[in-house]
């Protein structure tokens, strides 16, 4: 699982356990199956009415996505990027045909094939460039169902909140408090859960598939811009340390080493 996700749960977890414990020693008091129906079920249905049904399996198919450690492969890309320019300025088609075929980045065997084969550098960029447009436009897409949940989470919790004060008002007549009681319960505690499900789940998730779809474009970006140091017949090591600025971490390129100046005596106002 991914361990960021892991702790943020654990976290979160935590934070709601306390808080509410301290509130009040019966933790029952804050389940309620029907206002979680109201929550969960208004929630769902909306995201099925704003879209398509297969959009929105597709969806819950790639939360799975969120829980676990994803390892993207830069470093072995971007090896096998150099290797075979590597191979092919050495004039080896045949090697770096074979070598074509160990690559599992679908993106990467394709650009490199099309270098191999001749095809002119502005078709490859094209096609490759439209790839990189569709998968951001469908990662996007996704994540824009998890901010629309968002949306509608609060949104429903109000309307279990409307629901428990009309029946709460329709029984004050009886007298019964315990009913009144309840129907309080459901008022309240369906805002409670609309809130926690948008801000603890919700858009969460939204910005783990954002980020998640940044650094699978960055890598994108970083295949494209070694193909097209190939096609341009640049070395190697060129390509190389070109490269490895797409995955180095970041630095500060200005005052990374420097240490701030120690004033001393006499040095104040120009003196």
């Amino acid at each position: 699982m991914n361990p960021s996700t892991l702790l943020g749960m654990l976290i979160g977890i935590a934070l709601a356990g306390v808080v509410l414990f301290n509130d009040t020693a019966n933790l029952a008091l804050f389940w309620n199956a029907q206002g979680l129906i109201i929550v969960l079920g208004g929630t769902v249905a909306a995201t099925l009415i704003s879209y398509p049904l297969h959009e929105v399996l597709r969806v819950f198919c790639v939360f799975w996505v969120v829980l676990r450690n994803e390892r993207l492969y830069e470093r072995e890309d971007l090896d096998e990027l150099v290797e075979v320019s590597r191979i092919w300025f050495a004039g080896k088609l045949t090697a770096a045909e074979d070598k074509l075929e160990q690559i599992k980045n679908p993106f990467l065997k394709t650009g490199l094939q099309l270098v191999i084969d001749g095809s002119p550098l502005e078709d490859i960029l094209a096609l490759l460039q439209w790839r990189i447009l569709r998968l951001k436009a469908k990662e996007q897409a996704e994540a824009q169902v998890f901010r629309s949940m968002a949306l509608f989470a609060p949104a429903f919790g109000m309307v279990g909140t409307l629901i428990g004060l009309i029946s709460m008002m329709s029984s004050m007549e009886s007298r019964d408090f315990a009913v009144i009681g309840g129907n309080m319960a459901v008022a309240l505690i369906t805002t409670f859960y609309g809130i926690l499900l948008a801000n603890l789940a919700f858009k969460p998730i939204a910005t783990k598939l954002e980020r998640r779809t940044e650094r699978r474009v960055m890598l994108m970006h970083m295949a494209l811009e070694g193909i097209t140091l190939i096609s341009q017949h640049r070395s190697p090591a060129y390509i190389r340390a070109t490269l490895e600025s797409f995955t180095a971490d970041y630095r500060d390129e200005i005052n990374e080493g420097r240490q701030p100046a120690i004033p001393t005596a006499g040095s104040e106002t120009g003196d």
